[in-house]
């Protein structure tokens, strides 16, 4: 009987806080994705308690399924990576394509394993977030099943943001507590809105739509292994998942327009219209809805405030290409537990100190954005297919003790790298990938005959050298 009673306690707790006692939480996190349910257990393993507002709201479909190697590390620290690996596909690497005969270039991610684990994993968004926020729960955090309701103020004369009454009581909050609140919301961007902070937008403004097939043929890379198409118009992703393939374009907004009237049409359109993709689509059936995306490259122009700070897509968002979002969102989350929870929440009662490492955190979110994006442009641009193509020829020239060789195999593995979240903000690898798209690119075609283009264009591209 006892046993049951405190079964029973214990679930009225988690579920209405408020009905047990008034409860201080130094941080309360809005938002229970990747990003908040990671803050909120790298801070329970810290023992600081804090408390995640989730509205239970779960799309069917969420890009960032493909994860690079910079994300292994935080699951190991969280203690989940055999769970992630039981709902995945291990991911050794990604291949990018160019059509009408363009170049294919193969990364492995065996090139980074003297830093960072040589392979990652494709994995179903829904289920691992669900992990996530499984885990925040088993090392201690508390979550509020409910929607939090927000309202703007100025705090030492600066905008900032609190919790309604409404909300408090619901958490269990006391009128007198000051949490720190995180705006974990992603794309909402919900802080940043009421607050009307601006952001700052990158040079694509395209949309993406997706979905999940079966019998989609996939080409004769290793088992996977993700990859990344340039088309005709615009590029697209096939990441090979657990019985599926995520298959997804992403173009201009004006050639979205002529491709149908519904996100079904565009996405069956734009398929059926490339090479790269139409024959292997021959037998594929959608199992899934069509999901839209847009609002790419983005970036907040502060990241945090009086009693406020922002965290993963609410910050800012790079681009699907390259796959970086969700180890932004755990990096971020990481670089809040450690930078400025390192000696506890005891930080929170020392103003002077808090800013400071908030400024800290701020900077080194934004480093890693501008990081992320030059290294973005490089294959959007079609400059990484130039340096590749260059580099091959270079390879199989004789040279001195093999030296075009080595320089061959030294830039492609500062590539893998950067794209891996490892040596991305890297001063010596991003020096050598400018000077690699400078000076080493004799022969070959230019860069804009691999570029990503904005519409559709019936000529064919050069062919690779």
């Amino acid at each position: 009987m006892l046993g049951w009673l405190n079964w029973r306690l214990k679930a009225a707790f988690k579920r209405y806080p408020f009905i047990m006692f008034q409860a201080s939480s130094p941080v309360v996190i809005v938002g229970a994705g990747p990003a908040g349910c990671t803050l909120a257990g790298l801070l329970a393993q810290r023992g600081i308690d804090c408390l995640v507002f989730d509205d239970d709201k779960r799309p069917e479909l969420l890009v960032g399924e493909s994860l690079i190697p910079g994300v292994v590390p935080v699951f190991r620290q969280l203690g989940v990576e055999d769970r992630v690996a039981q709902i995945s596909t291990r991911k050794p690497g990604a291949s990018f394509f160019v059509t009408d005969g363009g170049p294919r270039l193969h990364f492995s991610f065996k090139n980074v394993e003297s830093h960072l684990p040589p392979y990652s994993y494709n994995t179903p968004r829904p289920e691992l977030d669900n992990l996530l926020r499984v885990r925040a729960e088993e090392l201690g955090a508390r979550f509020v099943h409910a929607r939090a309701e927000l309202e703007p103020c100025i705090k030492d004369g600066q905008p900032s943001i609190r919790l309604s009454e409404r909300s408090r009581e619901v958490a269990g909050l006391s009128a007198e507590s000051e949490p720190l609140l995180v705006d974990a919301s992603g794309r909402a961007r919900t802080f940043s809105r009421l607050m009307a902070i601006p952001a700052n937008k990158g040079e694509r403004d395209d949309v993406a739509y997706f979905a999940h097939f079966e019998d989609f043929d996939h080409d004769e890379v290793e088992n996977g292994q993700v990859i990344i198409s340039v088309l005709r118009a615009g590029w697209s992703w096939r990441i090979p998942l657990p019985g599926r393939l995520s298959v997804g374009v992403v173009i201009s907004k004006e050639h979205a327009k002529t491709l149908g009237a519904t996100a079904e049409e565009r996405l069956e359109n734009a398929i059926r219209q490339e090479p790269l993709l139409a024959e292997k689509a021959m037998r594929a059936r959608r199992v899934t809805p069509v999901m839209t995306y847009t609002n790419y490259q983005l970036l907040s122009e502060r990241g945090h405030g009086p009693g406020w700070v922002l965290l993963g897509d609410a910050f800012g968002f790079v681009d699907p290409m390259l796959s970086p979002g969700l180890f932004m969102s755990l990096e971020g989350a990481r670089q809040l537990a450690e930078g400025v929870f390192a000696n506890g929440a005891e930080i929170l009662t020392q103003p002077e100190t808090l800013e400071r490492a908030m400024v800290r955190y701020d900077r080194r979110i934004v480093e890693w954005h501008h990081a992320w994006q030059e290294l973005v442009k490089y294959f959007y641009d079609g400059r990484i297919f130039r340096i590749h193509l260059a580099g091959k020829n270079l390879a199989m020239k004789p040279s001195p003790f093999n030296l075009a060789n080595r320089m061959e195999r030294h830039s492609t593995a500062h590539i893998a790298s950067m794209a891996s979240g490892g040596w991305t903000r890297s001063g010596y690898s991003r020096s050598l990938m400018r000077m690699l798209s400078r000076y080493l690119v004799w022969d070959v075609p230019p860069a804009e005959s691999f570029a990503v283009r904005q519409v559709h264009r019936d000529e064919p591209r050069s062919k690779a050298a």
